[in-house]
Formats: C-alpha cells, sequence, structure tokens
C-alpha cells in the first residue's frame, strides 16, 4: 500500500494536467482524477495484477480514456450552449494550495484551448497526448480505439488546425502583458472608453460565455477595439465593480468582483503591445472552483 500512495503522489498531477486540457473544466478535471484513481486502487487490490513498469503512461491511458468518453458524450452539449462555449478559467496567486494548482505552461493558455474546442475529439486527444504529454501513438491509438497510423493522422490535423491560428501557444513578454492588463483594469474601473480602446488592438477580439445566465451578453464574437470596449462597458458600467489583475490560464489577466464575489474572469490574449482578444467567463457554473 506504501508503493501505492507513493504511485499516485508522484502522478496524481499528471493526470489532473491531462483531463483539464482534454476537457477545459475544473470540475470535471477533479471527477476524472477520482476515477482514475478508483481504478489504480482497484488494479493494486488485483492479487495476479503484474507491477506497472510505465506507471506516468498507464495513469495518462486510463483519465484519458475517461476524458475523451466524456468529451464525446458532451458534443451534443456543447453545441446546443448559448452563446461561445469558453473552458473554465484557473486563476492562480499565493492563496492557491500546492495541491490545488493545475501545472502551468504554455499548453494551459486560454488562446489554445479556445482553438482545442474547435477539434474532434480524437484530434484534440491525439494532440495533447503525443505533443504536451509525450505518448507514443501506439497507446494514443489504444486510448482512440484506433490504428497507430490513424492516431498519428489525427494529431497531424490537430497541429494544421492549431498553425492555423497562428501564435496561439505562445506568449508576449509577461511584464509587458501586465502593464496592459493593469491599463485595461483601471480603464474598466473608471469607464474610460478612450483608454480602453487604446490598450486594445484594432482588429481585438471579444467573446463572453454567460451560459445564457446573461440576456444582455453578445453570444456572438464582437469585433474591433471601439465595439469590443463599449460592449464591455456597457456590460459592466454602473454595477460596482471591482478589477483585479490576477494570473489566468498562466497569463496576466483580470478578475472581476462584486463586493468580494467573483462575477467574471477575462483571459486576455496579447500582441504587438496591445491587448487582441478577450475571453469573458461569466457563467456562474463556471467560476465555482475561483477563490
Amino acid at each position: 500500500m506504501t508503493e501505492f500512495a507513493d504511485l499516485w503522489t508522484a502522478h496524481r498531477h499528471v493526470v489532473r494536467d491531462v483531463a483539464y486540457r482534454a476537457l477545459g473544466s475544473v470540475a470535471e478535471a477533479e471527477d476524472v482524477t477520482q476515477e482514475t484513481y478508483l481504478r489504480l486502487l482497484a488494479r493494486d487490490n488485483e492479487p495476479d495484477a503484474p507491477p506497472l513498469d510505465e506507471p506516468r503512461a498507464w495513469l495518462i491511458t486510463v483519465a484519458s480514456r475517461l476524458a475523451i468518453d466524456r468529451l464525446r458524450a458532451h458534443e451534443h452539449s456543447r453545441r446546443a450552449y448559448v452563446g461561445p462555449w469558453l473552458p473554465e478559467p484557473i486563476v492562480t496567486d499565493e492563496r492557491t494550495l500546492p495541491e490545488d494548482r493545475v501545472t502551468l505552461d504554455d499548453s494551459v493558455r486560454m488562446a489554445l484551448l479556445v482553438v482545442l474546442e474547435q477539434l474532434t475529439p480524437a484530434e484534440r486527444t491525439a494532440f495533447l497526448l503525443h505533443d504536451v504529454f509525450d505518448l507514443g501513438f501506439d497507446r494514443i491509438a489504444d486510448v482512440l480505439g484506433v490504428s497507430p497510423a490513424s492516431a498519428r493522422q489525427a494529431a497531424s490535423r490537430a497541429r494544421k488546425r492549431i498553425g492555423a491560428h497562428g501564435e496561439a501557444r505562445f506568449a508576449v513578454d509577461p511584464a509587458a502583458a501586465r502593464r496592459l492588463s493593469e491599463r485595461f483594469a483601471a480603464a474598466a474601473s473608471d469607464g474610460d472608453i478612450d483608454r480602453l480602446v487604446a490598450v486594445l488592438a484594432a482588429d481585438a477580439t471579444g467573446h463572453f460565455d454567460s451560459g445564457g445566465v446573461f440576456p444582455d451578453a453578445p453570444t456572438e464574437v464582437v469585433v474591433g477595439a471601439e465595439t469590443v470596449a463599449r460592449q464591455f462597458l456597457d456590460g459592466v458600467g454602473g454595477r460596482g465593480l471591482d478589477f483585479e489583475v490576477a494570473e489566468v490560464n498562466a497569463e496576466p489577466g483580470i478578475v472581476v468582483r462584486r463586493r468580494g464575489r467573483v462575477v467574471s474572469v477575462l483571459a486576455l490574449e496579447f500582441a504587438d503591445d496591445r491587448i487582441s482578444a478577450i475571453h469573458g467567463v461569466g457563467n456562474p457554473k463556471k467560476l465555482g472552483h475561483v477563490r
């Protein structure tokens, strides 16, 4: 049992990392992590089970199977979702406990996760397992229930579609991004549309995921600096909101609170010293994990 506990302690985080990137949901990632733990526990209790030669790969494989089952089950509900469906944001600060942290790297940035939402479950899984978690195509084929050649093709298609979205996987200078976020937060707090437009790229885009909770929220992508700024201020103006810069999915972003309660999280994309995209998550069901 000690060996089992050590194995799980060593690899628990990678299980959750796989599940979050696959599903875009913190709550579902925790569910998959728990289910994977139970599968490992059941295997440990089998008297004739051979030792795991590659425990990390075995755990990733199990978690991926559970995640892709959920992805496939969600396809219809996500197509019927009111407005854009955005991944649940991860907000981290000094108060976040180490055991609650998802590993933050390029693969968890909101820009990439949004693109992954446009892939098929097979493409998404093949790309993540090969390009992010370094699994071979034999194991990926086993997860997908296809041949290794088909798994390789799925990863290749995903890579091309991600590449078509430009530098979706990469960030600008963190200090510059933080300064832009601080300017955005200050302008939003003051309701100053000119200062807000000044930090946005001319072709900036705005997406807001309210899940239909806010009737006035746009259900389509908003394009253009002034249009985005005006739509944003129309939505938050006069509501007594506080805007705080925080780390959102490994990049500077903004947490919006009303009397201390989180009402929205803004994940930002940056390009050429401007904010190029705003991904706003306001669906309360997606914010319960944000402290």
